[in-house]
């Protein structure tokens, strides 16, 4: 994942503080089998994504214009994928496997990809911006109500690989050379947004243990009205990103 230092982070909105699981350890919180089925499908989902997100970024990296991209590109692949294999290890020592807490996940994340696919290289840097901001928004929003565990892996794996300053970079100044792109990739911009979305609330009204804790059921989840306010700081930091690349929300 790519949002950690990016421009409009949705944590710099200040998220509810955290909630008395967030004083717990794993030990503790995953006694009670909702939580941990929620905590196990929260890791299996950011798995997958790491896998996919290294996948992706190996893809796009033949569509970079010069040597010195494909590298760029390369390295960021590559720290996605030593994130993915820190989720997998955590699964499988909680005594999960990960192939299984992965799989409900892998339609949403390929459906996702190829109603997204980018035509190009710098479709490919937004989508890598935006799309991964997004995720790792919403991620950042759930740590708060995780274990003290948990949190710190969530946490960690969000690192910033790099790829949102590159991005920024790369974007902006194709923009100044040709201010005919900025237009194209606004509304490329607005469409990744609304897939995210979609995808991300399919996702999470297909996994009961997932829905429960982010409406309160589960120990102290969100509820509705917290759901809604995440969603706002969400969009906000989208927007804030937008500006970044020098593109209208």
């Amino acid at each position: 994942m790519t949002s950690s230092d990016k421009p409009g982070n949705a944590s710099d909105a200040a998220p509810a503080a955290p909630t008395s699981v967030a004083a717990l350890d794993w030990a503790s919180a995953s006694a009670d089998p909702q939580y941990r089925a929620a905590v196990v499908d929260l890791l299996g989902a950011l798995a997958y994504g790491e896998l996919a997100a290294f996948e992706r970024l190996a893809e796009d990296a033949k569509l970079a214009p010069t040597l010195e991209d494909k590298a760029e590109l390369a390295k960021m692949a590559s720290a996605e994928f030593h994130h993915f294999e820190r989720l997998r290890d955590r699964l499988a020592e909680i005594g999960e496997e990960p192939t299984r807490a992965m799989e409900p996940f892998v339609g949403a994340y390929d459906g996702f990809h190829k109603q997204t696919a980018p035509s190009d290289w710098l479709e490919g840097l937004v989508k890598a911006y935006v799309g991964d901001s997004i995720a790792s928004d919403f991620y950042r929003e759930v740590a708060a109500r995780l274990d003290s565990d948990t949190r710190g892996l969530v946490l960690a794996v969000l690192d910033d690989t790099g790829h949102g300053g590159f991005a920024v970079e790369k974007v902006r100044a194709a923009i100044d050379a040709d201010p005919r792109v900025g237009g194209r990739l606004a509304l490329w911009a607005r469409r990744l947004m609304g897939e995210a979305l979609s995808q991300s609330q399919r996702v999470v009204a297909d996994r009961d243990a997932l829905s429960t804790m982010l409406v309160g059921g589960v120990a102290d989840g969100f509820d509705l009205a917290e759901v809604g306010r995440m969603f706002s700081r969400i969009t906000e930091a989208h927007t804030k990103r937008m500006a970044a690349l020098g593109l209208a929300a």
